[in-house]
């Protein structure tokens, strides 16, 4: 299996048909081959080789689809930039794995600097575009005189992908992801009915995010035009529906609800939709009532899963979604497995707890990672006899059905995106003001759940939830900083000494 095998295919198959559409650009399957074969001439002049990681800093593009096909037709490794890090984090990622080659758009430049000094080993800095900006090679010089080469061809267990997830000791880690794992992600959502030629997938999420990615991949295998916009913003979402009748889109439910909420959705006709994915968090009745009423031609449904599996374990199908479902409590589970992966529930000794009781979800199949980049102890303790595990709590019924109830790693999931209240702990304590805190998810109305911090003050100091949200904002990116924060005399305690957050988030509620 190797992931380039869909565009091969698709120049087959329809080379003239339109692959890809960004703003009024528009790709054949034909040019977007040619154009891959010479990306992956430029990768191989300025001597990018098998297994070779070369990064990307940039929004949503047809030169993003560009830039992960050429990379891997290439034989390098794709390990796209999270938009949303500080340099600093953005800095660590590329030196963790030793990346020497670093693709940027030009709206980012101003980063380099900072990203630079985190990441000595960048030998190859090139623009998307037109720069003038010193130490950047421009996109017209570095592909202009390159040759387009054949395909290297990687497949099976090469690697394909570096992509870094939150950790909860501070540090991202890097997720190694093969050819193999992610085009058996692919036939697993792809066994449930979804997007084919002709369609058209709008990729609105940041294609830095394994859903997002996963979606672009689907969408190729599929045989779609691959739709962009630069970044996800309600308006431009809709307006490109309509003008490109889009059939299939992917949202994070924050995203559906602000899509749906806005003051003009009514005005545009977004009929064409026929499929709506979404993930990172399941739609509470209310709001998948209002998007069934918005998309009345579409069908939904929702994927679980991490980056560690590539990243689909389970399917919610169109079905599950139906009045009938979710009167029998379906609809508010996470679905079953995909046709490629297996799901159970275990207990602390790994053995798999009866069903309906309460455990953590751990899965197995073609689609597990094949670990954390030089991280061989953090690797052993997720991936142990081939099931990875998780680290949610959850329940399978009789039919197979998962429930998620919890998460081991207090992980926080705002707007989309994974937040770690360790990673956020870790830098709120080091304002002096600050004597212990703990972090934790909120409700929120227009996030699905929201940072929110307990902090107990210092003696004698003068705490400032602004002084705090400002010092945070140094050490972590925007969407990581408490949205709230809360000052308190002492934190819950257990006898062993940790702070019981459940009993922290009882009673605290709201929309902040």
């Amino acid at each position: 299996m190797y992931i380039t095998q869909c565009l091969h295919r698709m120049m087959q198959r329809a080379p003239d048909g339109v692959a890809a559409i960004d703003g009024d650009r528009r790709t054949s399957w034909a040019e977007l081959g040619e154009g891959v074969a010479r990306f992956a001439g430029a990768m191989r002049a300025i001597g990018v080789g098998p297994g070779d990681r070369v990064a990307i800093l940039s929004r949503n593009s047809d030169r993003f689809l560009e830039y992960v096909l050429g990379t891997l037709w290439a034989g390098g490794v794709i390990n796209p930039v999270n938009l949303r890090w500080t340099a600093a984090e953005m800095g660590y990622s590329l030196a963790d794995c030793d990346t020497r080659v670093l693709l940027v758009e030009p709206g980012f430049e101003h980063l380099l600097p900072l990203i630079r000094a985190e990441a000595p080993g960048l030998t190859h800095v090139l623009s998307t575009g037109e720069t003038s900006a010193e130490g950047i090679v421009p996109r017209s010089l570095w592909l202009a005189n390159a040759a387009p080469i054949a395909d290297a061809l990687r497949r099976g267990n090469d690697l394909a992908a570096i992509l870094y997830t939150g950790g909860t000791t501070g540090r991202p880690k890097g997720v190694m992801l093969s050819h193999a794992n992610m085009v058996w992600s692919v036939m697993g959502s792809l066994a449930e009915p979804g997007c084919a030629p002709g369609s058209v997938f709008l990729h609105s999420a940041p294609l830095f995010h394994i859903g997002a990615l996963s979606g672009l991949l689907l969408s190729l295998f599929a045989g779609s035009t691959c739709a962009f916009i630069p970044a996800f913003e309600p308006l431009a979402m809709i307006e490109t529906i309509a003008r490109h009748r889009v059939t299939d889109v992917f949202f994070v439910p924050t995203m559906l609800r602000m899509t749906i909420d806005h003051p003009r959705f009514a005005e545009f006709d977004t009929t064409s939709v026929e499929r709506i994915r979404y993930g990172a968090a399941p739609i509470d009745d209310v709001l998948l009532d209002r998007a069934i009423d918005a998309f009345p031609n579409a069908s939904f449904c929702q994927a679980y899963g991490m980056t560690e599996l590539s990243p689909t374990c389970c399917l919610l199908g169109p079905a599950d979604h139906s009045a009938e479902a979710r009167a029998d409590g379906r609809g508010r589970s996470a679905g079953r497995a995909t046709t490629v992966c297996e799901v159970r529930i275990v207990g602390p000794d790994d053995a798999e707890t009866p069903r309906g009781q309460v455990g953590e979800i751990a899965v197995r199949g073609p689609t597990v990672m094949q670990g954390y980049w030089n991280k061989p102890e953090a690797t052993a303790a997720a991936v142990r006899d081939g099931w990875m595990h998780t680290g949610d709590l959850g329940r399978m019924d009789e039919n197979g059905y998962v429930t998620i109830v919890d998460r081991l790693k207090d992980m926080i999931i705002t707007g989309g995106e994974n937040v770690y209240s360790a990673e956020v702990e870790n830098v709120v304590a080091t304002h002096p003001s600050v004597a212990a805190v703990a972090v934790i998810a909120l409700p929120d109305e227009r996030w699905g759940e929201r940072v929110h911090a307990v902090i107990v003050p210092r003696p004698g100091s003068a705490a400032d939830g602004a002084a705090i949200e400002a010092h945070c904002r140094a050490g972590l990116a925007g969407y990581k900083i408490p949205r709230s924060i809360e000052f308190v005399e002492a934190l819950p305690l257990s006898g062993a000494g940790k702070i019981l957050k459940a009993e922290l988030r009882r009673g605290r509620v709201g929309s902040g």
